[in-house]
């Protein structure tokens, strides 16, 4: 739990706690009810009449849709900078908060429309009375619900606005993310199921996270150097993902891929280079079938690759088989210093894959093992004996000069 009270930066993170703490839905009811008392109790206190930054994390619902709009209000209403607002809820889903239309109306018309907060928070109305939009840098929006129209007024009215999240609203469908003069340089989208498209044209966008392709279109992105996105593992939407990015593939520095695998696919054709390409981050959300033998057209696309992380999620660990190494890449990778990969099981053929890595990277600096499984029925005790594989069966193959690091 942080807060800074008496200070321009409000911070009311309990989410993690909560989520780990309060799993039953009449305890997380009780625990709501306290937090929006203590969230209340610091509104009233708090001095300053600015806000650097307005931070409200914990599994609220619709039911304390007033509430919230009044914390909102409140943070508005001091020309806050920085703007996060998470409340997503897994234990008590219910009917997605929309963010108001009512503090989206110019100023002359919003004073009719607001009621008073309860609990007597100091928040003055009147006919004068603006939000200040234009000092916003950095929006977060997760379980939110946000509408194209809602965006459109952001990008408008926020000429400083510089960072744009949104996670989990059901209200996004065509949003358009354009304008010659925006500031905006991370943009992140993720796990709005009614997306229907997407056109981003943004000449300082530097950053972009997305997780559907549907009706994706890039234009103007001069700057953009680091994408995170997600795509089904066949070769068309393989060759589809690199397409669209065909206006930034030459300038990439990170790039994050999560592949959904499907059996029975052929190999991927050669990709266009990525001659930039610092760090690539391939993500598998695995089920027990999949070989490592398709990353070959990764590696050959991204000639100066400082750092490679491979994750397997797995599942379950008991349905994992061997995976084919001997056919992999066998080329010498003359700048990969780092290698991690997350989900090793110490298979015969995880230890292959390492003695690949320690034999044809020559300038290789640390592996980093991270044995971690998303699920598994022994979860800590999978953990426990890949962690001790990896000592036993990896550790002495790892020359001294090379940092071995296992989590």
């Amino acid at each position: 739990m942080n807060l800074w009270k008496h200070t321009n930066s409000l911070n009311f993170d309990t989410k993690r706690e909560s989520h780990k703490h309060y799993a039953q839905r009449k305890l997380l009811k009780r625990d709501r009810r306290k937090y929006v008392k203590w969230v209340n109790s610091v509104l009233r206190s708090h001095k300053s009449t600015v806000l650097k930054e307005f931070r409200i994390r914990f599994p609220l619902n619709a039911s304390d849709r007033n509430t919230i709009t009044q914390w909102l209000e409140f943070a508005l209403s001091r020309q806050v900078q920085k703007l996060e607002l998470d409340i997503q809820n897994y234990y008590d889903p219910t009917e997605e908060y929309c963010f108001p239309n009512g503090l989206l109306i110019p100023s002359s018309c919003r004073a009719s429309k607001l009621q008073p907060p309860s609990d007597n928070i100091c928040i003055d109305h009147h006919p004068c009375m603006l939000f200040d939009f234009k000092s916003l840098k950095a929006l977060s929006f997760k379980s939110v619900g946000v509408s194209d129209g809602d965006i459109n007024f952001f990008l408008d009215n926020c000429p400083q606005l510089e960072q744009l999240i949104v996670s989990q609203s059901k209200k996004l469908s065509k949003p358009e993310i354009c304008g010659s003069s925006l500031k905006l340089k991370h943009l992140e989208l993720v796990n709005c199921c009614g997306l229907e498209s997407l056109k981003v044209s943004a000449p300082s966008l530097t950053s972009l996270r997305v997780t559907s392709l549907d009706g994706l279109l890039l234009e103007n992105v001069p700057m953009l150097v680091d994408v995170s996105i997600s795509c089904e593992d066949g070769n068309l939407s393989i060759q589809h993902l690199f397409c669209l990015l065909s206006c930034c593939i030459s300038q990439l520095q990170t790039l994050c891929l999560t592949l959904k695998r499907r059996e029975g696919r052929g190999e991927i054709d050669e990709l266009p280079k990525m001659p930039k390409l610092k760090k690539l981050v391939v993500v598998y959300r695995a089920s027990g079938h999949e070989n490592l033998n398709r990353l070959a057209a990764f590696i050959r696309a991204s000639p100066n690759l400082v750092e490679f992380e491979l994750q397997f999620k797995w599942f379950d660990a008991l349905s994992r088989r061997d995976r084919e190494v001997k056919d992999a890449i066998k080329i010498l990778h003359r700048h990969l210093k780092v290698f991690k990969f997350c989900g090793y099981y110490g298979a015969t053929n995880d230890v292959e894959l390492l003695s690949y890595i320690l034999g044809n990277c020559v300038v290789l600096e640390k592996i980093i093992i991270d044995p971690y499984f998303t699920w598994s029925r022994d979860k800590l005790q999978v953990e426990e004996t890949a962690r001790n594989n990896a000592k036993q069966k990896l550790a002495p193959q790892v020359p001294q000069h090379i940092e071995l690091v296992i989590l």
